[in-house]
């Protein structure tokens, strides 16, 4: 009997909109549900893969990663989705692809340590997978998407008021904000597995869910989701 293929990439979403094109790509798949997550297994192309609709906020993110290293122990995980941009350098239909991830929402600053410092880590950003990094840009140049690759901010709040976007920026020197990747890198960095967040701008993080946001978020879950599909069949 031939040994079972390790599973090389792990996928995780945070909505149904953001993963349904990549399970709908996927051959000889497998349902199975661990602790209320349903996680779909099988093959892109040649590479086994697994992914998962998280739910949206970090606690949701964190659970799903820590379930997905446990039960399928990927060699690789991205966090795959839309965000919103934090810089005049990224608009709607642009990727942000992270170096790094930080919680922005991260604070025992009361106790002598900087915002954002994630205690058992002793770190405040947490390094994001140079191998996955590099094959996505290389995708991306070759889908002529336009990217910039830098420090993704994540916490429990969608950000919609100009305000506490400069503060991220400020204190973070973030170019995207989202509520996942941040608490998936956590995970991962801690259980030694590389990942790669990947946010396709769906808003400009000014002005909030504004008419066209649904299909904004549409369109950029779209091409997170093509983008996901092709670095899986690179590997």
């Amino acid at each position: 009997m031939a040994k079972e293929q390790r599973t090389r990439l792990g996928i995780i979403a945070a909505m149904s909109v953001e993963a349904e094109k990549i399970v709908a790509s996927m051959e000889d798949v497998q349902e199975e549900t661990c602790g209320n997550i349903v996680f779909h297994s099988g093959r892109i192309g040649k590479t086994p893969v697994v992914c998962a609709v998280c739910g949206i906020g970090k606690v949701f993110a964190a659970m799903c990663a820590e379930a997905m290293i446990i039960k399928f122990d990927p060699e690789y995980i991205i966090n795959t989705g839309v965000g919103g941009t934090l810089t005049k350098d990224l608009s709607i239909g642009d990727v942000a692809l992270s170096r790094a991830v930080i919680q922005h929402d991260m604070d025992i600053s009361p106790l002598g340590d900087p915002a954002g410092l994630i205690p058992g880590l002793g770190i405040i950003e947490i390094p994001a997978s140079e191998y996955l990094a590099d094959k996505v840009a290389s995708i991306m140049e070759s889908m002529n998407v336009r990217y910039v690759r830098g420090i993704i901010a994540s916490g429990d709040r969608f950000v919609a008021d100009a305000n506490i976007k400069k503060r991220i920026r400020d204190n973070f020197k973030a170019i995207a904000c989202e509520m996942e990747g941040g608490s998936v890198g956590h995970v991962c960095y801690a259980n030694g597995t590389p990942f790669l967040v990947i946010r396709a701008i769906s808003d400009d993080a000014d002005s909030g869910a504004c008419d066209d946001y649904p299909s904004f978020v549409k369109k950029s879950a779209s091409l997170s989701a093509e983008i996901s599909m092709s670095l899986a069949k690179s590997l």
